[in-house]
């Protein structure tokens, strides 16, 4: 029954980004069998890399024949938002035995959007309800890979601007984390420090750097007192004690 409670709510929880997970990942399929990629490349990438940016950046790479030390320092750099938010789940995923592995391969920008702000139901065991939700992505994700690519065998049209959905749905989540953390300062200081760097010029670092100066910043919010993410009910939560 418990299994029931938790693949029920995660189907609920995750409901938003099967919508958006299903265009933008039909988009990528779409790309790229455009791009010159067999169709089946599509599942393939989606079941063992499962990320979204990178593999849209992959196809990008591939096609401007860059070599393997490129496309990892590139993806790496892309992809290191992971290491910062990843270490903020350490301590929730620590004692978990099963999934464990899989929800860390697993963890994207939406479904960490997802777990961090939604609660498991009562009675659920919390590391299957984690393992619902991040298998439930992956599986919206690889479809609309797979139905894009199919597509992208039969019709001609090209489609110009598909690859900007990741960012919509992005900016989409975001904004519903604002609403349920209240606290506006961390997204506004992540949205600022990249801004800055494109204006000074430092345009191929801004998406690192604006990784670290986000991420200082946020900690010194919370060192010295100020919530910099964490939601008004598990503050009451704490005042309450």
């Amino acid at each position: 029954m418990s299994r029931k409670k938790a693949l029920t709510a995660a189907l609920k929880a995750s409901s938003p980004v099967f919508f958006g997970y299903i265009s933008i990942g039909f988009a990528y399929g779409f790309l790229l069998v455009k791009s010159g990629f067999e169709w089946y490349w599509a599942p393939v990438m989606s079941l063992t890399i499962f990320a979204g940016a990178a593999q849209f950046m992959a196809i990008s790479l591939i096609n401007q024949n860059k070599s393997f030390i490129e496309m990892g320092l590139a993806i790496f750099l892309l992809n290191a938002r992971h290491m910062v938010y990843g270490f903020s789940v350490l301590e929730r995923y620590a004692p978990f035995k099963r999934f464990k592995k899989y929800l860390i391969f697993g963890l994207t920008d939406e479904t960490y959007a997802l777990i961090t702000t939604i609660k498991p139901p009562e009675g659920a065991d919390p590391e299957f309800f984690d393992f619902c939700i991040t298998a439930l992505n992956q599986s919206y994700w690889t479809l609309g890979g797979i139905l894009g690519a199919l597509l992208g065998t039969i019709i001609s049209w090209n489609a110009p601007g598909l690859d900007f959905a990741l960012t919509a749905l992005f900016v989409v989540l975001m904004i519903e984390q604002i609403r349920t953390l209240k606290r506006p300062a961390p997204f506004l200081l992540g949205l600022a420090a990249p801004v800055l760097l494109y204006l000074t010029g430092l345009t191929e670092q801004a998406l690192f750097l604006g990784i670290v100066i986000s991420s200082a910043g946020c900690f010194f919010m919370k060192k010295s007192g100020t919530d910099a993410g964490e939601p008004e009910t598990v503050a009451q939560e704490k005042a309450d004690v």
